[in-house]
């Protein structure tokens, strides 16, 4: 029969898979296992792993640390969404204008995604401490200067915006892909009947950008809920816990307290809260879209 492949059997494209598959399995589905059965255990790398049942998760509940990470990084989210969901979507529509050189433009936007962001935060390091760049700025206009990485009000927002100036190439070329999948001729339409340029972006291109919102939101709050590089390298969780993120503090209680399975069970809370996120952001998604 014409269009059938001759010798096809039912498990050719699991043939296929199998490498990727192997790759998962091997990079994330193993240590996955291996981190929840950790969680319930006491181990330290020195001393064999010690089954502890649910001591961890009941201390859990008792650390006030935990409790301080959870909340700083649910301000990260609250900070972050708006930075890398709403911001990127004008850059994107900037970048998607017929201009001379635009591809120039768009990849000097996204040169910091793939810049490393040890070497990005170093660089902000500089540029907020007391004698950094910033201050300068503020005092041409009689302001600051500002402790910005010592002080526990403007801590957490300035790794909240450096984590969003390095990502915000990425959602731009996401919105990007969206905003040239939107049908011209519904754009046409309404600009012959009188709408005007807010009016098109509102009733025209945004619900047409609904799933790329979806997509957008999820990749925001899993980057947000996961934040550690930039928290390490800028303010070690501080100034006074200020910034002390539940990826730090994982990260804190793994390495450098060796608690690995109380750092799991950390992890295990951090998995189950980016869930809810997703799923949360999916039900509101699938409902709209209804």
């Amino acid at each position: 029969m014409r269009g059938r492949v001759v010798g096809q059997h039912w498990y050719t494209p699991y043939v296929f898979m199998l490498p990727g598959l192997l790759f998962y399995a091997a990079m994330f589905a193993w240590p996955a296992v291996i981190a929840i059965q950790l969680a319930f255990s006491d181990y330290d790398i020195v001393h064999p792993v010690r089954f502890t049942g649910l001591d961890n998760f009941i201390r859990l509940g008792q650390d006030p640390r935990v409790w301080i990470a959870l909340r700083n990084s649910l301000l990260f989210v609250l900070m972050f969404l708006p930075l890398t969901v709403i911001a990127p979507l004008f850059l994107a529509m900037l970048v998607n204008l017929k201009l001379r050189a635009i591809q120039a433009f768009r990849m000097l936007y996204y040169l910091p995604v793939i810049t490393s962001m040890v070497a990005v935060a170093v660089a902000w390091r500089y540029v907020f401490n007391r004698e950094g760049v910033v201050n300068w700025l503020l005092g041409l206009f009689g302001a600051g200067p500002i402790d910005f990485l010592l002080d526990r009000h403007w801590a957490l927002p300035t790794v909240v915006l450096l984590e969003a100036w390095k990502n915000a190439g990425l959602f731009m070329m996401i919105y990007l892909a969206g905003l040239q999948a939107v049908p011209s001729d519904q754009v046409e339409a309404a600009t012959i009947d009188g709408a005007n340029a807010w009016q098109r972006l509102l009733h025209v291109v945004v619900p047409a950008l609904r799933p790329t919102f979806a997509v957008t939101l999820v990749l925001s709050m899993l980057e947000a809920m996961r934040a550690f590089e930039s928290v390490y390298v800028l303010t070690r969780g501080g100034p006074l816990d200020s910034t002390l993120t539940l990826g730090y503090y994982i990260w804190s209680k793994a390495f450098q307290d060796y608690d690995m399975g109380y750092a799991s069970a950390v992890g295990l809370l951090l998995w189950a809260i980016t869930i809810v996120l997703a799923g949360f952001n999916l039900l509101v998604t699938r409902r709209r879209d209804g």
